[in-house]
């Protein structure tokens, strides 16, 4: 029975690269002082009853390299959405033409930089969090197999297999951090 074990290492690294997945999805929401349509993806509006993401709600476009804007659908939520973009933490202060909201995009200073770094930081934090749970699903497996009869040195084999597996997608989230940080800390 020991010699039938399989660690689904296939499972494991699609579960690995989701966190990888997530926290780019995260990174891409963090502003750099350039406008980017994907900084408003966190964001939820109270709409319908429902929390909606913004573009549900309205059309979110990029008009220059400072601003974006947002045009409402529906005339009832343009406060929702203004109250949404308000209450995010995104530092940005919405301006209401009729069912258009734009927001310009300050320039960061030195102390908002540093703060949105260590954002960053807590951002890839949860994702190395996620990658660590994962080993542990894997661990527990391989335990499970011993437990079942699996020799020690097939049970180190697999031990040692997953720890690599585990410390390759760290460093990706490592590297990932490192280059959001520059990019962030770039005047």
């Amino acid at each position: 029975m020991s010699d039938d074990f399989m660690l689904d290492t296939d499972d494991l690294e699609r579960r690995m690269k989701g966190a990888i997945a997530s926290l780019r999805t995260e990174f891409a929401s963090l502003r750099t002082g350039r406008a980017s349509a994907s900084m408003l993806e966190p964001v939820m509006v109270d709409a319908y009853g429902q929390s909606t993401p913004i573009n549900q709600v309205g059309t979110v476009n990029v008009p220059e390299p400072r601003m974006v804007t947002i045009n409402v659908w529906d005339k009832a939520l343009v406060n929702k959405v203004e109250k949404a973009i308000r209450e995010s933490g995104l530092g940005i202060n919405p301006q209401m033409n009729g069912t258009i909201i734009m927001l310009p995009i300050p320039e960061l200073n030195e102390e908002r930089r540093r703060e949105l770094t260590k954002v960053a930081g807590t951002y890839a934090e949860h994702a190395r969090v996620s990658i660590r749970n994962i080993r542990r699903d894997g661990m527990d497996q391989i335990k499970k197999a011993k437990a079942d009869g699996m020799s020690e040195d097939d049970q180190k084999l697999w031990e040692s297999e997953m720890q690599d597996l585990t410390n390759k997608y760290i460093a990706q989230i490592d590297e990932t951090l490192e280059t959001k940080q520059t990019e962030i800390m770039q005047v």
